[in-house]
């Protein structure tokens, strides 16, 4: 069987399609295999309050199509912008092949691996973040 498979924490939450799903008491598995369900790890999620840095303003966008807050066709040109504009300031390899991930994602309506993939750049801004206030 083909599809993403959630691993979920005992009582952890996802959001799937704009349904809140909790987890029982014991880990949990679930096999999505409905191609485009939106899914969102609500652990995962970021506050409006923490959406303060590049990176975290294009997850953010990424988000808010999983959450059905904005349309593809609203959030589509957005990433790619912002991805863009990702891609001119983290030149490194390893960033620059996440940012590839990411947009191939964004362009095949993949918004969940499109953010798992931004994601990844959170540290590396961190990093980049830290040395400018030192």
């Amino acid at each position: 069987m083909t599809g993403l498979v959630l691993k979920l924490a005992p009582n952890e939450r996802v959001l799937i399609n704009g349904a809140v799903i909790e987890n029982g008491s014991r880990r949990g598995r679930l096999n999505i295999v409905t191609p485009g369900a939106n899914i969102l790890r609500l652990r995962d999620a970021l506050h409006p309050e923490e959406v303060n840095t590049p990176v975290r303003r294009v997850c953010y966008v990424a988000q808010l199509v999983l959450c059905g807050e904005v349309t593809e066709d609203d959030a589509k040109p957005q990433l790619r912008r912002g991805i863009a504009q990702l891609a001119q300031v983290l030149l490194d390899a390893d960033s620059q092949s996440t940012l590839g991930l990411s947009a191939a994602a964004v362009e095949n309506g993949q918004y969940y691996y499109a953010l798992k993939y931004l994601r990844l750049l959170l540290p590396c801004e961190e990093r980049l973040f830290a040395v400018g206030r030192s």
